[in-house]
């Protein structure tokens, strides 16, 4: 089943979305002519708990930037055993650029923590208004490799530290998100069992 799409314009929460807009780490600095160009090539998606906005493998790439709720980039092996890399929440993006510069297919997916809403298009139309625009390519590639840094930041951290430590961690560089995911991702991100999480919390060591 597709999803429903709206232009921002023509959306019911246009003002609430123009807001958010205004709001994203990576559009905060743009004028109100430049934000005016780039949300009239915006689609506004909804999104469920567990809903895929990119699958791992395919070459159709978009660019989101994340006006409600928790997105997770998940790796799959041929297990289907998951991995996730990273949470993004509230005015912060998700993006495929980096495969999308080298011409090879996504290595992860993207999929709903919870109920949300971004707003996306695609890759290529991204990429030619960042040409226009190139001071926002510099910001979003900055942010881009952030991501990046914080991913491998992360799995490091997986060997390096404790159970405590991890949550600890994740707690106090992400605390935007933390109320928002559920119990059982967190573990799995902190490569965690559920019960494991929760014994931790009971004996007041997180």
């Amino acid at each position: 089943m597709t999803a429903l799409t709206s232009s921002v314009e023509n959306h019911r929460q246009r003002n609430v979305i123009h807001v958010q807009l205004r709001q994203n780490i990576v559009l905060k600095e743009m004028s109100d002519v430049e934000r005016d160009e780039l949300e009239a090539m915006l689609e506004v998606r909804d999104f469920a708990k567990g809903d895929y906005l990119l699958h791992q493998g395919v070459h159709e790439m978009e660019q989101y930037f994340i006006l409600d709720g928790v997105l997770k980039r998940v790796v799959t092996n041929a297990d289907a055993k998951e991995m996730i890399l990273r949470f993004a929440g509230q005015n912060d993006i998700e993006t495929s650029y980096a495969a999308w510069r080298l011409n090879t297919p996504t290595p992860y997916s993207i999929v709903g923590v919870n109920k949300g809403r971004v707003a996306k298009l695609p890759m290529p139309k991204w990429v030619e208004f960042m040409d226009r625009h190139p001071k926002f390519k510099a910001v979003f590639e900055y942010h881009v490799m952030r991501i990046m840094s914080e991913i491998m930041a992360h799995t490091i951290t997986l060997h390096l530290l404790d159970a405590p430590g991890r949550v600890h961690r994740f707690m106090r560089k992400h605390p935007e998100v933390s109320e928002q995911i559920p119990r059982k991702e967190l573990a799995a991100h902190l490569n965690l069992t559920a019960e494991t999480l929760s014994r931790l919390k009971q004996r007041g060591k997180i």
